[in-house]
């Protein structure tokens, strides 16, 4: 079965930009996994998902909480671990997920620093070799 891989480039603030995509895929009712590079971005998120806006909340932990089981949003360095749904995994790393085809629907969020957009390229190019269906959004042209 097909993968539907969304890539988002040319996104300024990837932090802001997860915390806006979160509410926005959170509002059609769906569960996420968002996947950090580390611990830093992970903190990072956590706290920019508690308040990036005033009248939406946001419910997330890490994925070894202990209310992981009923958190819409679960963050994680990594999907290796027993996650508790697997339907939207929002990529932030820098690395293609190993369990990406675990997922319903993968989106990957590219910044426009040069070497993050030469991974996205890389992950791009390998998502299509492996017969994913791939759309590209140029966040920064809209």
């Amino acid at each position: 079965m097909s993968l539907r891989v969304d890539f988002h480039t040319q996104v300024q603030d990837k932090i802001l930009y997860a915390c806006r995509l979160s509410r926005k895929v959170r509002a059609a009712q769906h569960q996420i996994v968002l996947l950090v590079q580390d611990q830093a971005q992970g903190q990072m998120l956590d706290e920019a998902l508690w308040s990036f806006s005033a009248t939406d909340f946001l419910p997330h932990v890490f994925a070894n909480d202990d209310l992981a089981p009923q958190t819409p949003i679960i963050l994680t360095q990594s999907l290796a671990l027993d996650l508790p749904h697997k339907e939207i995994l929002i990529n932030l790393s820098q690395n293609t997920p190993a369990q990406a085809q675990d997922f319903q629907r993968v989106i990957e969020i590219i910044s426009m620093e040069e070497n993050d957009a030469q991974l996205g390229r890389e992950r791009y190019r390998q998502y299509q070799r492996q017969g994913h269906t791939v759309t590209h959004t140029n966040v920064g042209a809209s």
